[in-house]
């Protein structure tokens, strides 16, 4: 069962015409459609299903510097400055909060990992990350208990609310003057002279000179009938939510097998953190020379799936009429079982981390859909060869802890402002251009 999430009321009628139309209102397009709005410029945010109902409602809510790949690292500190601005910003609660995060290190080879991380990344940067020895990781996290070796530890990072963030920066959007469309699919884009000029959506056209597609684990089939490749594959993750817990720590940690961060409720967010799942589909042989040598992305050990998904996905179609109902109409909201074997071992390394966690009661229990790339990078970029067609997809389990930098460098690619972060690393054309895209070593 998917966690509960603000509830957004939409427009209830769109304009027939405006300068942007953003796909998809999860975070990062309801973060790309803040700062448009901000610019004062007119936009239009159409979701098929309900704001942040899929991933950018169910992940852990970690937001950070920390174990970023050196690439990303930029725009993870432009979040991390924007993050405890954002209340202000949208006046309204995202529920971020500085409380610290740490990775829990076992053996020497963790150890090592996260030593060479700070060493190579977070020393250079300039950032408070630190090693902390057993005991200091003792302070860090009251309760902690179990053959620690140490941990990587960055005080300033924290996290916010999944099921508050998304729908109060949507509110704030429309306050500033976007529109929010809520179960208004867009059926695809209406092609001028080979440019963008305007969506087709299933409650009719709508003119514009550009479209952001941010449509998370949709968007490589939203990108199928423009003939655009984008290599994005599904990993499922699973998390749970406890009852009010005293004693636990406040500052988020993970370890292995699991991965915690105390909400506002006085709960925890608990996840299998590394361990996901993939489902083998059409898409998974399509994009095997790209994905395999990289199975193990971000840190994540994927195990791959056979089953009923690969037929689900194999009878979508390739290419639909507009003027007719399409997939994305069909499932308005992702909301996938959990893998019940990962939570039930989150749980026990967490109570071994933990054991204030002992017998403590499981509210809620979800899966969630990640949207993965090869490199485990983003795309935040236009398309080149396609006029007016911009994309912010594939953000790889990071997405909601950089939608607040990752939404500004959209609005400025869009606007032709100097950006805030190199947009490079993060551009469409790394997949075609023969640059074979790989996740970092040091990650």
């Amino acid at each position: 069962m998917a966690p509960p999430v603000d509830f957004v009321r939409g427009d209830s009628a769109g304009p027939s015409a405006t300068s942007v139309v953003v796909i998809g209102g999860g975070i990062i397009g309801v973060c790309t459609a803040f700062f448009l709005a901000r610019k004062g410029v007119p936009v239009v945010l159409c979701e098929k299903g309900e704001i942040a109902a899929e991933q950018s409602g169910r992940n852990g809510g970690w937001c950070g510097k920390m174990g970023h790949d050196p690439r990303e690292l930029p725009l993870a500190v432009e979040a991390m400055r924007l993050w405890p601005e954002m209340n202000s910003l949208i006046g309204g609660e995202t529920g971020f909060r500085r409380a610290g995060i740490a990775y829990l290190c076992r053996t020497p080879r963790e150890l090592r990992k996260r030593e060479s991380w700070l060493e190579l990344v977070a020393k250079p940067a300039g950032l408070d990350t630190r090693m902390l020895t057993r005991d200091q990781a003792c302070r860090a996290l009251p309760g902690l208990s179990g053959a620690w070796l140490g941990a990587l530890y960055t005080p300033t990072d924290g996290g916010a609310e999944p099921a508050l963030a998304a729908p109060a920066i949507a509110g704030s959007a429309r306050r500033l003057g976007a529109v929010i469309l809520t179960r208004c699919a867009v059926r695809g884009l209406d092609i001028a002279g080979g440019a963008v000029a305007g969506v087709v959506t299933e409650r009719g056209r709508i003119a514009c000179a550009r479209v952001v597609l941010a449509g998370g684990v949709w968007s490589r089939l939203f990108c199928r009938p423009l003939g655009v490749r984008l290599p994005q594959l599904k990993v499922l993750s699973s998390a749970m939510r406890t009852g009010r817990l005293d004693g636990g720590p406040d500052a988020s940690a993970s370890g292995f097998g699991f991965g915690l961060r105390k909400r506002l409720d006085g709960g925890y967010t608990v996840a299998g953190w590394s361990n996901t799942i993939a489902d083998i589909v059409p898409d998974t042989l399509r994009f095997r020379r790209e994905f395999w040598p990289a199975q193990r992305l971000r840190g994540r050990e994927i195990t791959l799936r056979l089953g009923g998904r690969f037929v689900t996905e194999l009878a979508q179609p390739s290419r639909w009429d507009l003027d007719r109902p399409s997939p994305f109409e069909a499932t308005r909201s992702l909301d996938p079982p959990p893998h019940r074997p990962i939570l039930r071992q989150a749980r026990h390394y967490a109570t071994d981390a933990f054991p204030v966690f002992h017998g403590v009661h499981i509210a809620e229990t979800w899966g969630g859909m990640i949207d993965m790339t090869p490199d485990g990078l983003p795309v935040i970029s236009s398309v080149d060869g396609f006029p007016g067609f911009f994309i912010a997809t594939g953000f790889s389990g990071h997405g909601f802890g950089i939608a607040p930098a990752a939404g500004r460098l959209m609005a400025e690619l869009l606007t032709c402002e100097t950006p805030v972060v190199d947009p490079s690393p993060f551009r469409y054309s790394r997949f075609l251009d023969g640059s074979k895209p790989s996740p970092s070593p040091l990650v």
